[in-house]
């Protein structure tokens, strides 16, 4: 048995776009021609690949085909580019990604700016946090991922990148209101903190740390990095912060460390495990301005 490439890319952009409407426009074909080539595919699979909801997933034959399409792409632009093609200078290969919001707000996007100047290629960015970002791989979403993730996952390689620390910290005002004793965090305990969503336990963690029963504080949700940030500066309420979000306002006097021990929450870069010239061109930019810019894993505090 083989499996169309054609059928195979349709597959993955109704899943890429999320309706067949959507994807027919990608394509250039009319939603019908969408609906017929999936169904031949299911046919000649003897199986179900798409659930035709809103929006559109695959099962789990249908990411098995997902990941094929985007194997195929890629490795076409590297045969492409090995052959010195040069006949559609506007056509760019399109890479989708996994990162977590903090890597995103602070570092991740310079080696892509690189990337994007040297290359033929777009990034589809998906964010999630960076416990989860390793199952965008897992189903074929994406090609690479940054993920606190040190295990490969199956059909994919890892490169240490560092560790990003994060450090408790307050507006002064907010500091002197909830924590009349600088020396003794614990005071902390009735303060509103600031959650990312209700998946983030960086605060948690360092509330146990403290001694602070976590259950205590009251919490806000602000579920964007930049935001996030933005929150603990205006003094909703304090939380954690990389270097790379607090150093100007510690340094400026617009923030103040809270102490406890600092937390580091250590990232991987992992990708397809395939041979790929630009794959390869993506991993070493963005393991190198990892390893640049964040902690080393096995620096102590």
């Amino acid at each position: 048995m083989r499996i169309p490439v054609e059928l195979a890319e349709t597959v993955a952009a109704v899943v890429d776009e999320g309706t067949l409407d959507a994807a027919a426009r990608r394509l250039h074909i009319t939603p019908s021609a969408v609906s017929q080539r999936i169904k031949t595919l299911e046919e000649q699979l003897g199986r179900v690949v798409l659930v035709r909801s809103k929006p559109a997933r695959p099962t789990e034959a249908g990411t098995a085909v997902v990941r094929m399409a985007r194997q195929v792409a890629l490795l076409e632009h590297d045969t492409l580019a090995e052959l010195g093609d040069d006949s559609s200078p506007d056509s760019r290969t399109t890479v989708p990604l996994a990162v977590n919001a903090d890597s995103l707000a602070t570092w991740f996007l310079e080696p892509l700016a690189r990337l994007s100047a040297q290359h033929p290629v777009v990034f589809e960015l998906h964010r999630d946090d960076q416990d989860f970002t390793a199952g965008l791989l897992e189903s074929g979403t994406v090609m690479g991922a940054v993920t606190s993730r040190s295990t490969p996952v199956a059909g994919c390689r890892v490169s240490a990148l560092g560790a990003m620390r994060y450090e408790a910290v307050a507006t002064p005002a907010f500091a002197e209101r909830w924590m009349p004793d600088p020396d003794q965090p614990a005071t902390l305990a009735g303060a509103p903190l600031v959650d990312f969503d209700r998946r983030d336990d960086l605060q948690t963690r360092w509330l146990r740390a403290c001694g602070i029963d976590e259950a205590l504080p009251t919490r806000h949700y602000v579920p964007a990095s930049s935001d996030f940030a933005s929150a603990v500066r205006l003094g909703l309420g304090w939380a954690l912060l990389p270097g790379f979000q607090s150093s100007s306002g510690l340094d400026g006097g617009e923030l103040v460390r809270l102490g406890g021990p600092p937390i580091d929450v250590p990232l991987h870069w992992q990708q397809w495990n395939l041979r790929s010239p630009l794959l390869d061109a993506i991993a070493h930019e963005i393991v190198a301005e990892g390893r640049r810019v964040l902690r080393p894993l096995d620096t102590g505090r």
